[in-house]
């Protein structure tokens, strides 16, 4: 966000900062929700943990109550100096002003220690950051967000659910998918129109499904949900050609949402010995 704001803008007559819409911003304010997110979490005092979009921290008190080594990351400058005060007495507390799409998470490792990444994410931008965030997978222990219910029900699915689609095979592919609890609008201040859910990312140590290359394994699920309700048959013609799909590991008859995690790896993998002979040249994308 290159546009600046005044403090004045985010602030109403008493003094209080007004949520954004541009930065997608709801405050949790149930103290009761904001303890059971904690309880999830269960920081421990030598964790290191990351706290992306803290806002007024509701969440950030009781995390660096709990543990040593506390980063957060906020977007929203007008808040910067009130967390600051804030928060400035904990020991070892790190706060970033920036963009956690563009934020290199690598940084804030200490001691080889794997992160511990929480937040509530913006609705407007979960997806990306999500993706962003597994590019870090191996370098991160647990992660624990709010997330719009919907999404969290993407994350969580599996072949043949109606919400299962790219975002759901990707972060399983890296990541075993907790949906913990569901979050109500009340809430929020101001209340959301959609009901929230918490999750819990797990990041595999040892990949049940390893795919030779990830750029692949992303490329055959991208064009196998781009029109989901086409047979994979039909899908996957302008990826491969005829003579590769009749090859394929999988029922070309079944549509996307039918196909396994597993079976998606497995045609990956073998699309890429495909493309390392001439005799079944794959179509350019």
């Amino acid at each position: 966000m290159n546009k600046k704001f005044s403090n004045d803008a985010s602030l109403n007559h008493q003094g209080q900062h007004k949520a954004r819409k541009r930065f997608g911003q709801n405050f949790l304010i149930d103290h009761g929700i904001i303890r059971d997110i904690v309880r999830a979490v269960h920081p421990q005092k030598e964790d290191c943990i990351v706290e992306i979009g803290p806002g007024k921290g509701a969440i950030t008190q009781l995390l660096a109550d709990s543990c040593d080594n506390l980063s957060v990351i906020e977007l929203d400058r007008d808040l910067v100096p009130w967390l600051k005060v804030k928060f400035e007495h904990h020991p070892n507390f790190q706060l970033f002003q920036a963009d956690a799409l563009q934020f290199d998470f690598a940084q804030l490792i200490k001691n080889e220690r794997p992160l511990r990444i929480v937040g509530n994410l913006p609705y407007n931008i979960s997806t990306p950051l999500i993706f962003h965030l597994l590019t870090y997978s191996t370098q991160v222990s647990d992660m624990h967000f709010m997330l719009q219910k919907e999404v969290v029900k993407r994350m969580a699915a599996h072949a043949g659910d109606s919400a299962y689609g790219r975002l759901g095979i990707m972060v399983q592919y890296y990541c075993e998918v907790e949906n913990l609890f569901e979050v109500p609008p009340s809430s929020f201040d101001p209340a959301p129109k959609v009901d929230s859910a918490i999750v819990r990312l797990v990041p595999y140590k040892d990949l049940p499904y390893k795919a030779t290359n990830i750029k692949t394994l992303e490329n055959l699920v991208n064009i196998a949900f781009q029109q989901r309700r086409k047979t994979l048959r039909n899908s996957l013609k302008q990826l491969l050609t005829p003579d590769i799909i009749e090859h394929l590991p999988l029922d070309t008859s079944a549509r996307a949402e039918d196909v396994s995690l597993a079976e998606y790896v497995a045609t990956s993998n073998l699309l890429d010995s495909f493309s390392a002979s001439t005799s079944l040249p794959m179509k350019s994308s």
